[in-house]
């Protein structure tokens, strides 16, 4: 058995929290309790899957596994017993949990408002689930906690004591997030109502952590809190500088309320690591980040799933305790590492089958690397439930309200009938999603195929559709799918752009690049115009306009890996090797599952003599997408040179040219 390493672990969920947010207030030294944890530990991005879904994201974190995996793929489910909608549940989770890989081992978890976690799992220690702060609409304080919110059951009455009811908020505690609370006509004007009820659901949620962390026994504490995801989709668009749209008044009234919600989270987590104590391994993460600046969107809502347009690819993460190192960055970390890292931290192997890794890089000195098959083989109670235990109706409407008040969800004015049908079609295109975005793609065509024919003329899932052609380089494809949308007149930045691509990969690179231009002219500012502008460049070996391209998008957004691997691209082609290896480690520092990053990597430290670095690079990008041929091809030329490994030249040469049997 591996050494434990860690007494006690807690893990601190922060959704949408984003260091473009945090890093101007720890500046000005008003987040001083995350810069004492910053200082003792590591801190770093983390970056994310897609669909930038809270509910698919988190269960991720939780497992370690893909989304396809865990089976948590949309924010409602179909109910079996109603024939309406529910919340995902964590019935729903086809896999083991943390908590749950904890319970068969005899230690004790302590769980509070997980996305995805009602009714609340039956493992050692305590499971309080995300409905427990949530309040019907129109319900008073006392109303009672539901059936199922609170494990062991013998707890709620207790924990009832502790939710904050949003007529609990006084001008005391509204006023430090709304200096001029008392300008606004609350009549017209349901934002300071809305706040008075999120900040509540925020207090309700560390009140429970808290009580939990003080007063039962646990080795593992896991709380999240989704406050900064809310107030953000609320008042995001008020934060400085004021965007075009956003009216004065309503600017210098709601300016500060962003910065308040972060600044209050910095002391909930004063509080939770004085009840933790020095001796236990603190992680803090979020499932994803959350715009602030002039990436912001200004255009109108289409689609409840817009308000995902919000969320940027990377969030926070930060590790201390013992052991940990300190004061340093650590780089390649993602949402799918949290898991397996927390395993270890209790001396526990890795599944073989999550498809996150240990960051290694984050101890002082790294441990052996164990695993097993898979957690899910070992026999045994879990705490898991049956997959077809009953949500109470109150208060699982009580959490689709709000959702829908969110804007993630349309209001549910259509019958129960076509609302079940809109869940299971949105779990539908959020898979297909997923394999696109893991790069399996063949697996997300025959999805989106059938919706499209089920669904004709949804712009979404055309779209998506197209992508998938064009990435399997369709051309012809591409075309054809997008043909109704050309005729219906709906052929937006997004089909012109799939449009242009279908035309670079016909051999029509001049045809694409007018077009391209095209559609710079008109939608300036776009990030995936600029990096495809490039790419065309690059296709007329217009090395410098190329990089002038990539360059524009970098400065929209510099963390727009498409122009950064662009970037690594420019410099490998004019020969400027060691600049590509930095714009490599850039581009695989920002998110390290991205095997491209790592081949291009190998390619520049090839070219400089770095024949070992080379080799780890390549090696790293075949474990991220073993299919990735010219990878192995660079491999096996570096093996294959005078002083190289010819054992492994002749291994790779093997599964590089092997024929599959007839």
């Amino acid at each position: 058995m591996p050494q434990r390493l860690a007494r006690k672990v807690l893990l601190v969920g922060w959704d949408s929290a984003d260091w473009r947010f945090i890093n101007p207030l720890l500046d000005q030294g008003w987040m001083p309790t995350l810069e004492r944890l910053v200082n003792r530990g590591v801190m770093g991005n983390l970056s994310t899957l897609r669909p930038i879904y809270s509910p698919l994201i988190w269960n991720s974190i939780a497992t370690g596994k893909m989304p396809d995996k865990h089976g948590i793929l949309g924010f409602i489910e179909p109910d079996p017993l109603t024939g309406g909608i529910r919340p995902t549940s964590s019935t729903s989770r086809k896999v083991k949990a943390i908590w749950n890989i904890l319970h068969q081992q005899g230690l004790n978890s302590g769980v509070v408002a997980w996305f995805a976690g009602h009714p609340a799992e039956p493992v050692r220690g305590t499971v309080v689930s995300q409905l427990y702060q949530v309040f019907p609409p129109g319900a008073s304080a006392h109303h009672p906690v539901a059936d199922g919110v609170i494990h062991p059951a013998s707890l709620r009455d207790t924990l009832a004591l502790l939710r904050t009811h949003s007529s609990d908020m006084t001008a005391a505690a509204l006023l430090p997030f709304i200096p001029r609370a008392a300008e606004i006509d609350q009549k017209t004007d349901r934002r300071l109502e809305r706040l008075a009820t999120m900040l509540a659901e925020c207090c309700s949620v560390h009140n429970a952590a808290t009580w939990v962390m003080e007063h039962r026994e646990w080795d593992f504490m896991a709380v999240c809190y989704d406050s900064i995801d809310h107030f953000g989709h609320t008042f995001a668009v008020y934060h400085p500088p004021r965007l075009d749209k956003v009216p004065e008044r309503d600017f210098e009234i709601y300016r500060d309320v962003m910065t308040g919600i972060y600044r209050f989270h910095d002391m909930m987590l004063e509080r939770l690591l004085a009840l933790a104590g020095p001796e236990t391994t603190v992680l803090l993460v979020s499932d994803h980040g959350f715009h602030s600046d002039h990436l912001r969107p200004q255009r109108p809502r289409t689609h409840p799933t817009d308000e995902a347009r919000w969320h940027r690819p990377i969030g926070i993460f930060c590790m201390a305790g013992p052991g940990i190192r300190q004061d340093e960055r650590i780089y390649g970390a993602g949402v799918l590492d949290v898991t397996p890292t927390v395993l270890t931290l209790f001396g526990l192997p890795v599944g073989a089958d999550m498809d996150g890794k240990v960051l290694l890089d984050a101890f002082e000195t790294p441990p052996p690397a164990h695993s097993i098959p898979s957690w899910e083989a070992v026999p045994g109670d879990c705490g898991m439930h049956a997959a077809d235990l009953r949500m109470d109706p109150v208060a699982a409407k009580a959490l689709v309200d709000q959702f829908v008040a969110l804007g993630y969800l349309p209001p549910p004015t259509e019958t129960a009938g076509k609302l079940a049908r809109f869940a299971v079609d949105e779990s539908r295109f959020n898979l297909a999603l997923v394999y696109l975005y893991s790069r399996r793609t063949a697996l997300a065509v025959p999805v989106l195929e059938e919706l499209v024919a089920e669904r004709p003329g949804n712009p979404r899932t055309i779209v998506a559709l197209a992508v998938c052609y064009a990435r399997l380089r369709r051309p012809g494809d591409v075309r054809k799918v997008l043909a109704p949308l050309q005729e219906a007149g709906a052929a937006g930045p997004a089909v012109r752009w799939l449009l242009s691509l279908s035309d670079l990969q016909r051999a029509k690179a001049e045809q694409a690049l007018e077009e391209l231009l095209r559609l710079q002219e008109a939608n300036s500012g776009v990030v995936a115009i600029e990096v495809r502008i490039g790419s065309v460049f690059l296709a007329f070996r217009r090395w410098s306009d190329a990089e002038t391209s990539f360059q524009r998008a970098l400065t929209l957004d510099s963390d727009a890996l498409a122009a950064r691997l662009g970037m690594v691209l420019v410099r490998l082609r004019q020969k400027r090797y060691r600049e590509a290896v930095e714009a490599a480690l850039d581009a695989v520092g920002l998110e390290h599952a991205n095997p491209l990053g790592h081949h291009l990597l190998g390619v520049a430290l090839t070219q400089l003599g770095q024949f070992e670095r080379a080799v780890l690079a390549f090696e790293t990008a075949l474990q991220l997408a073993p299919e990735l041929a010219i990878a192995r091809r660079w491999l096996l030329k570096v093996h294959s040179r005078p002083g190289g490994d010819l054992g492994q030249a002749a291994v790779q040469r093997v599964i590089l040219y092997r024929r599959t049997p007839k």
